[in-house]
């Protein structure tokens, strides 16, 4: 095993940890916990295929966007579903980027039932001092359920 084979699996694990702890925040609804994910400066867009497109600056931007989205839900749960991780594009060893495939597992009440939605995040994450952020997101939805909304692959990626 190489030098760099040894830095490409540390790098893999930081950034899934990365990437597991979003989830984490999310789920428990712990919103200044973004601020331990993403930079500052971080860029959020969301191509939501129904609606308008959104963008947000920053962790506190996301943070009070999404929730607000799932206040109304007596239950949510954010699953990652797949991730691919592609480490030092161009070379550059402080860079990632990741195609992260997910669900948001969400009941309104228990008369109303499920209410889930599946989506796709492609992130870039920088090494500052050390340790992983996330510095740009966008997402797209990919269903939703029970409407039974269904939307392609995005075309780059078929």
């Amino acid at each position: 095993m190489t030098e760099d084979d040894l830095q490409q699996t540390v790098d893999h694990v930081a950034i899934s940890r990365l990437q597991q702890a979003y989830a984490d925040v999310v789920t428990r609804r712990d919103w200044p916990g973004l601020y331990d994910l993403f930079t500052r400066d971080a860029t959020v867009d969301l191509d939501l295929v129904t609606r308008p497109a959104l963008h947000m600056d920053g962790p506190g931007e996301l943070g009070t966007f999404v929730g607000q989205a799932i206040e109304r839900f007596e239950h949510f749960q954010f699953v990652i579903l797949n991730s691919h991780i592609e480490l030092w594009p161009d070379g550059d060893r402080n860079v990632a980027t990741a195609r992260v495939f997910m669900a948001e597992l969400r009941q309104v009440n228990s008369v109303d039932g499920r209410d889930d939605a599946h989506g796709l995040y492609r992130d870039t994450y920088r090494r500052i001092d050390g340790r992983w952020w996330i510095t740009a997101r966008r997402y797209r939805s990919m269903a939703r359920f029970p409407s039974g909304e269904v939307f392609p692959l995005p075309p780059d990626l078929t």
